[in-house]
């Protein structure tokens, strides 16, 4: 039975070991408080600070939204560290005051603080997601020089980034290329608000899917889940989905295997959670 740091008891129906990977793809959400999943996903009367130990036993990854407004001390990591099975994994995104700052390539300082504390996580760090807004457009050579800043390990392992710019005017073949050029991925938003496209730049994926409805007790309906299964599995296994948008369908994609992060966000959110758990269901089944 699964039992926090604390010493609560053991919360009832739910296994000490986390949810594993599937042929390394990972299904999860962001965050782990929301007030209506009280209703429909964690049991009744669980404790808030509980349920970070509850969803990550139900769940292969959560990404860390509270980061993006400020960062978290090294001892905070460390407790979420303690709170999730062996196996699960975080991703997070960096503080705004770091994407947003007018001066990308002398933000060194600061990014090396914001990776020094979180890298408390352990084997519990995923992916790093650096999120540009729309209406912050970057310099491009600021933009290249603040890649070159960003550090490829932190406490002896090895790091992996995300680049998710929402401005459609930067989001071009050359974007593609220096997010290739420095081993970075690139998000795949699935949304009408964001630029959304497909092509792969580094050796995982990392997927944020946006389109959850509250009328599917899953977010989406089978049929599409489905669809997002092969999909999935498609970038598994080295692909890319021919049914996707991309920038530079002339690249070639590596056979070679890859870790695959999906993550349900927004839209109806409350139904995320189920969403995720569905979409690793119908994994596990193939």
């Amino acid at each position: 039975m699964a039992r926090s740091t604390a010493t609560d008891a053991p919360i009832e129906g739910l296994a000490e070991a986390g949810v594993p990977p599937v042929d390394g793809i990972r299904t999860g959400i962001g965050g782990w408080t929301f007030a209506p999943w009280r209703d429909n996903f964690y049991p009744k009367g669980l404790v808030q600070r509980r349920e970070l130990e509850y969803a990550s036993r139900r769940l292969s990854a959560i990404e860390i939204n509270g980061t993006w407004y400020g960062a978290q001390k090294p001892a905070t990591y460390a407790k979420w560290r303690d709170d999730t099975p062996p196996g699960f994994m975080f991703s997070a995104k960096a503080p705004m005051r770091i994407t947003q700052s007018r001066a990308l390539a002398k933000t060194g300082t600061q990014v090396e603080d914001f990776v020094g504390g979180i890298a408390e996580l352990g084997d519990r760090l995923g992916p790093l997601v650096w999120q540009f807004d729309r209406g912050t457009r970057p310099d491009r050579a600021e933009f290249a020089a603040f890649l070159d800043l960003l550090p490829r390990e932190a406490g002896g392992r090895p790091l992996r980034h995300v680049l998710d710019v929402r401005d459609p005017d930067f989001v071009d073949a050359g974007y593609i290329a220096l997010a290739r050029s420095q081993g970075m991925a690139t998000v795949f938003t699935d949304s009408p608000e964001h630029p959304s496209f497909a092509d792969v730049t580094a050796g995982f994926v990392y997927a944020r899917l946006m389109r959850a409805r509250a009328g599917s007790a899953t977010g989406y309906p089978r049929d599409e889940l489905e669809q997002w299964a092969g999909r999935v599995r498609t970038w598994a296994a080295g692909g890319e989905p021919d049914d996707l948008p991309r920038i530079d369908p002339q690249q070639v994609p590596s056979p070679v295997a890859r870790d695959v992060f999906v993550f349900f966000i927004a839209a109806a959110k409350e139904r995320n959670p189920a969403a995720a758990m569905a979409l690793h269901a119908l994994l596990e089944a193939r």
